[in-house]
């Protein structure tokens, strides 16, 4: 792992040094033909303190040509489904969840829920959805993003958990508010809970364009706050994370409840994958991270290496 990637300055205002100090980059050694690899993974400490294993995975460690020794997590058309077998399964051994079911949706940047009730269940379809909830233990819940803003929730006092999968559209359609709401008709008090930001395009670096800031300024009377960076030719930039932080703040969470991962996909992309830096017009090219979350006990999570 490249050692100056700790070094890399944040690129937004709103991290408190509690955000930067709640995440761990750690890195592991995973068996593999023709010896060890390592992985490295970013984790969410107060999380895991909670009891929920969490991941947000990075590039590093697989065997993916995109380019070359990439740790891709999701199966499209632009790598074999033997690479990213061989992916998951070194990052699932590696944060300790080999022996979990991965559920994964079919996301379709919408605000689209689902609730997960058993691992029976997801096996017999792939949920269409963009955000799943759930309180049955010993399962695995896993958003794939590649730019877009995964979000991690956990309460502590009932089990639930829920994974988002929050892009622009489904932030516009408040799914992180929708997916709170969803957490509490199954008794979840969000005062209770705790959510998890993982890495996404900064705004910084988040262009968008007048279809987007038409419908956010509609849809949100705190837009100002979100969007930023106005230009010529009807180009802002978008503040995700912000957004996203703001629907918790509306469903009850306290600031020191949310717990904001300070890496940019973009500026870091040597670390992760980004769409919008690496597509070029050609999609197939990009591979995708896995966030994931499940509930466990706390003996049973990895140790940093």
């Amino acid at each position: 792992m490249n050692n100056e990637l700790h070094d890399q300055p944040l690129h937004d205002d709103d991290f408190s040094l509690s955000d930067a100090e709640a995440f761990s980059l750690r890195e592991s050694e995973v068996e593999a033909e023709g010896g060890a690899v390592k992985i490295s993974y970013l984790v969410c400490e107060p999380l895991e303190e909670a009891g929920f294993l969490n991941a947000f995975s990075t590039r590093f460690g697989g065997v993916s040509r995109l380019p070359s020794e990439a740790l891709n997590l999701t199966n499209f058309k632009g790598d074999r489904p033997d690479n990213v077998a061989e992916n998951r399964r070194r990052f699932l051994k590696v944060i300790g969840a080999e022996a979990l079911p991965l559920i994964t949706a079919r996301q379709t940047h919408s605000s689209e829920r689902c609730v997960i009730e058993s691992a029976q269940q997801a096996a017999l379809s792939t949920p269409d959805c963009d955000a799943m909830t759930t309180r049955t233990k010993n399962i695995l819940l896993a958003i794939q993003t590649a730019d877009c803003l995964p979000v991690l929730i956990a309460d502590p006092q009932t089990g639930a958990m829920a994974a988002i999968h929050a892009g622009w559209r489904g932030t516009a359609g408040r799914i992180t508010e929708r997916t709170v709401a969803d957490l509490m008709r199954q008794g979840v008090n969000p005062r209770s809970c705790l959510a998890a930001l993982g890495p996404t395009a900064c705004a910084a670096c988040y262009e968008v364009g007048d279809e987007v800031i038409t419908r956010y300024k509609k849809e949100f009377g705190y837009w100002k706050k979100l969007l930023v960076n106005f230009q010529a030719g009807g180009k802002a930039h978008l503040d995700i994370r912000a957004a996203n932080v703001q629907q918790l703040a509306f469903c009850g969470f306290d600031e020191e409840q949310i717990f904001v991962a300070p890496y940019c996909t973009m500026h870091q992309n040597e670390m992760f994958f980004s769409y919008r830096k690496e597509a070029g017009g050609e999609p197939l090219k990009v591979g995708r991270l896995l966030s994931v979350i499940g509930k466990t006990r706390r003996e049973q999570l990895p140790r940093e290496v």
